[in-house]
C-alpha cells in the first residue's frame, strides 16, 4: 500500500480577519460627544433666556420703566420669599395645597379611568356615558365654583370637589382613545389562544392603551393645579391661595408674585413626577428613555 503525502506550502496560510464587532445601538463614532455638546448648548440657552429676562425685569424696576408698585424689582420678590419662610407661612401653605390638589386627582383619574374603560369596552357603556361627558366637558370648572359654594358650602369640600371634576375629562378623553385605539387585529389573534373577554381587556387591550392613558394622567395632573389655584379662592383659610387673598387686601404685589411663582414651580415638579411614572411604566419607549 503506498502512502499518499499532502503537499504543505511554504508560505504559511494568511490570517483570518478579525471578527468585525457591529454596535447595533445605532451610535457612531463621535456621535456620543456631539450629544454632549447638544446638551450643553441646550441647557445653556435655557438657563440663559429667563435670566436675561430676570436681568431686564430688574433693569426696567431700577430705571423706573414700570412702577415698583405695579411690579416690584426680583429683588423685592426674593425678600418677599424670605418673609414667607421666615414667619413659616410658606412651609405650612405648600403642604395644604398639595393635598387638595393629589386629593382631587386621584378621585378625578379613578373616575375618569372607569368611566373610560366602560365607554371604551364596550358599546353599550358608550352609549351612556360619552354624551353626557362630551356635553360636562364643554362646561369651564371655573364656572361651576358658584354652584359648587352652594352644594358644598365654602370648606374643603367644595375645593376638593372642583379639582376632582376638573380632572375627570382629561383621563376620561385618553383613555377612550386609547381603548379604541386598540388595532382589531391584534384582538383577533389572541382570541385564538382561548382567552376571555375580561383577559383581553387586561393583557392586551388595557396595556396597549396604556401610553395614551399616561397622556391623560399627565394633563389631568397640570389640570388639577390650575382648578387648585381657582378653588383656593373660595374663602381659604390656610394655603398657597389664603396668602394670596392676605396679600391682597394688604396690596402686597410682591408676595402675590411670590405665591404665583410658587404655583408654577409646583406645576413643574408635579409635570416631572408625571414624567418619571411615564419612563417606568413605559420603559419600552425610546422617545422617554433619557438620552
Amino acid at each position: 500500500m503506498t502512502a499518499t503525502h499532502r503537499h504543505t506550502p511554504d508560505t504559511p496560510l494568511a490570517e483570518a480577519p478579525p471578527p468585525v464587532l457591529v454596535d447595533l445601538s445605532g451610535r457612531t463614532a463621535g456621535t456620543e460627544p456631539r450629544a454632549r455638546r447638544a446638551r450643553a448648548r441646550q441647557l445653556v440657552s435655557r438657563t440663559l433666556v429667563p435670566f436675561a429676562l430676570l436681568a431686564l425685569w430688574q433693569v426696567a424696576a431700577d430705571r423706573n420703566w414700570v412702577s415698583p408698585d405695579a411690579l416690584p424689582p426680583p429683588t423685592v420678590i426674593i425678600e418677599a420669599f424670605a418673609e414667607l419662610i421666615r414667619t413659616g407661612e410658606l412651609q405650612s401653605a405648600i403642604p395644604t395645597s398639595l393635598a387638595r390638589s393629589l386629593v382631587g386627582l386621584l378621585f378625578g383619574a379613578f373616575t375618569g379611568l372607569a368611566l373610560g374603560l366602560f365607554a371604551g369596552l364596550w358599546r353599550v357603556g358608550e352609549e351612556l356615558v360619552d354624551a353626557p361627558l362630551q356635553m360636562l366637558r364643554t362646561i369651564p370648572f371655573i364656572a361651576m365654583i358658584p354652584l359648587f359654594i352652594i352644594w358644598f358650602g365654602i370648606g374643603e369640600e367644595a375645593k376638593i370637589t372642583l379639582i376632582y371634576a376638573a380632572t375627570i375629562f382629561p383621563v376620561y378623553l385618553n383613555t377612550y382613545a386609547g381603548v379604541r385605539g386598540v388595532d382589531q387585529k391584534l384582538i383577533e389573534a389572541v382570541r385564538v389562544f382561548g382567552l376571555s373577554p375580561l383577559e383581553i381587556a387586561w393583557r392586551v387591550i388595557v396595556p396597549t392603551a396604556l401610553p395614551s392613558i399616561l397622556v391623560g394622567l399627565r394633563y389631568a395632573a397640570g389640570v388639577s393645579l390650575l382648578a387648585l389655584v381657582a378653588a383656593e379662592q373660595i374663602n381659604a383659610r390656610s394655603g398657597i391661595g389664603f396668602i394670596l387673598l392676605n396679600a391682597n387686601q394688604f396690596q402686597r404685589t410682591d408676595i402675590i408674585i411670590a405665591g404665583i411663582i410658587v404655583y408654577a414651580l409646583l406645576g413643574i415638579v408635579i409635570d416631572l413626577v408625571m414624567r418619571v411614572i411615564e419612563h417606568v411604566s413605559l420603559p419600552w419607549r425610546p422617545s422617554l428613555v433619557p438620552a
